[in-house]
């Protein structure tokens, strides 16, 4: 079975020593992916929905990288800081997949990396 691994450069992977993705054979695993501004930083502090869609741009990217379309995505996993929000997050999520829903979970957690930071995602993908 062939792996490939792909790195966003979040200053976590080196530190924890992970990748933001990985490709083994036709399952794709996404790590948990935090909404990380251009050149560090939180993106879109105390914004539920931009938090969200940035998680979403970010596992697309490592998607595209791998040559998987968000189509192929068919699990998702929102761990957030305030499900009273859930909407918001809801939002980003539908928007996100459209028309090729996942199976998901949503999960309120006290607390993420940075105090800011308001939702985390992880996803998996099968591919043919």
């Amino acid at each position: 079975m062939s792996v490939r691994r792909v790195f966003s450069g979040a200053e976590w992977e080196k530190r924890v020593g992970y990748c933001r993705a990985v490709l083994a054979g036709n399952h794709v695993f996404v790590s948990g992916t935090a909404p990380v501004a251009p050149g560090g930083g939180t993106f879109a502090p105390g914004d539920a929905y931009g938090q969200a869609r940035r998680c979403f741009e970010i596992i697309d990217r490592a998607l595209q990288e791998l040559g998987v379309s968000r189509a192929a995505v068919t699990r998702t996993r929102m761990f957030v800081t305030d499900i009273s929000r859930w909407a918001e997050f809801g939002r980003a999520h539908q928007e996100f997949f459209g028309a090729n829903p996942p199976a998901t979970t949503m999960v309120e957690v006290r607390k993420l990396i940075s105090d800011d930071m308001l939702i985390e995602v992880e996803a998996d993908a099968v591919i043919e």
